[in-house]
């Protein structure tokens, strides 16, 4: 069925229902999953393929820009010239495939990214890659001495959930939030790869011109790995809570940088791991 047939980040596929002992037809939507190419082109040179994503299409600029900062490709808005996407041999535009013009002067090194960049959407970092190595792509610690208030948690939690209209026609996708230190929703992204909502979130953030973001709270729908806390202190994010676990690594991460992180962030309760100064 052709995407305009349904609502935009998901697909209406005809299934079966099996329900009190019958089967019954119905339309269900899904969330949508495609491969998008994201390609490298520096000042003066050729493109560069430096990543495959299982993605949920939409805001694809927002996703190439996020996962180039997080990857220390680039590190503020100015060293992107544009953003496009190249033309097949049939003429017709390859929307899958997203090229990155890199501005003058801005470094560019492929073989350091052929080591680890390979990634799909349920995988952030593949590959031997020490904690010490990614770090070294955090340029700074984040700046942020605000708080956050224990019940404030919980409401953003909530609002979370009430500002994922994908996942909620589809309950197939994980969301991101950024909110500022009023508490109110600065922006959020959905998507069926964790990393790629972050990457979209940062992204967007990046883009409009508002990184680093130093006094906000990052909220994520499912677990907090490595790899998300790493692209969270890229963008200085000082605070991240999440709804599901963290891992080992990402609060030994979270510990070093001094970064807050919250896990298991249901009705009235959760875990601070890291940084509980910051909650109140």
């Amino acid at each position: 069925m052709k995407p305009e047939d349904a609502t935009p980040g998901s697909k209406l596929f005809p299934i079966l229902t099996r329900h009190a002992g019958s089967m019954t037809e119905r339309d269900d939507r899904l969330a949508w999953e495609e491969p998008l190419e994201i390609q490298v082109i520096p000042a003066g040179g050729s493109a560069v393929s430096i990543s495959v994503t299982m993605r949920t299409p939409g805001h694809d600029e927002d996703l190439a820009s996020g996962f180039l900062l997080s990857e220390g490709v680039i590190h503020r808005r100015g060293d992107v010239l544009s953003i496009d996407r190249p033309a097949g041999d049939d003429g017709t535009t390859m929307e899958n495939t997203i090229r990155v013009h890199l501005t003058e002067g801005v470094a560019f090194d492929p073989e350091r990214l052929s080591r680890y960049v390979f990634t799909n959407a349920s995988c952030g970092i593949c590959g031997r890659v020490t904690l010490d190595e990614i770090s070294g792509r955090i340029t700074r610690d984040p700046q942020s001495a605000g708080t956050v208030e224990a019940e404030r948690l919980y409401d953003l939690a909530e609002r979370l959930r009430d500002g994922q209209a994908l996942f909620a026609d589809t309950g197939g996708v994980h969301g991101a939030a950024l909110f500022d230190a009023a508490g109110n929703l600065a922006a959020l992204r959905e998507d069926v790869g964790r990393h790629n909502a972050l990457d979209k979130l940062i992204g967007a953030l990046l883009r409009s011109g508002v990184l680093p973001a130093d006094d906000s709270l990052l909220l994520l729908s499912g677990r907090i790995g490595f790899e998300l806390v790493q692209k969270a202190l890229c963008a200085g994010i000082p605070i991240i809570a999440a709804v599901g676990a963290p891992t080992s690594l990402a609060v030994e991460l979270a510990a070093r940088f001094g970064v807050t992180l919250v896990g298991f962030l249901k009705a009235h309760r959760f875990n601070v791991y890291t940084g509980a100064q910051r909650i109140t």
